[in-house]
């Protein structure tokens, strides 16, 4: 079995190298994007299991580019889960409005993100590297 692919979709290049190393040494293969226009090409390119998806991007927001995501019936299966500097009061209730599948707020817990992955996946269990 391959390992799961995991898009992760964040304007700041630090959250993309901490997140996309974190998934990957737990086995996950991860691509990334700094806005959502290539996010679009990446869904299109490698059909992600997974997006963690920032809600504020250049352009086009996380929010905008989930509504989208999940209103088109070739992306709308892909799990989404928004992860945002800004957790103020109704930002939760706002993603999961827009169709995330699940909110984590930042600093990301290290730990944590592995495990939420993996049972937004089924998984059960995080992947380990071999």
């Amino acid at each position: 079995m391959s390992a799961p692919v995991v898009l992760v979709v964040d304007d700041n290049p630090t959250n993309l190298k901490l997140i996309a190393y974190l998934l990957q040494a737990k086995g996950y293969e991860v691509r990334t994007a700094p806005d959502a226009e290539s996010a679009l090409e990446q869904v299109r390119a490698t059909r992600p299991a997974l997006i963690l998806m920032d809600l504020q991007l250049p352009g086009m927001d996380g929010l905008e580019l989930t509504k989208r995501l999940k209103a088109a019936p070739e992306t709308r299966d892909i799990v989404i889960i928004a992860v945002t500097a800004y957790a103020m009061k109704g930002d939760e209730e706002r993603a999961r409005a827009a169709g995330c599948d699940g909110y984590i707020p930042k600093p990301v817990d290290t730990r944590a993100l592995p495990r939420i992955v993996a049972q937004h996946l089924g998984l059960g269990q995080e992947l380990t590297s071999t």
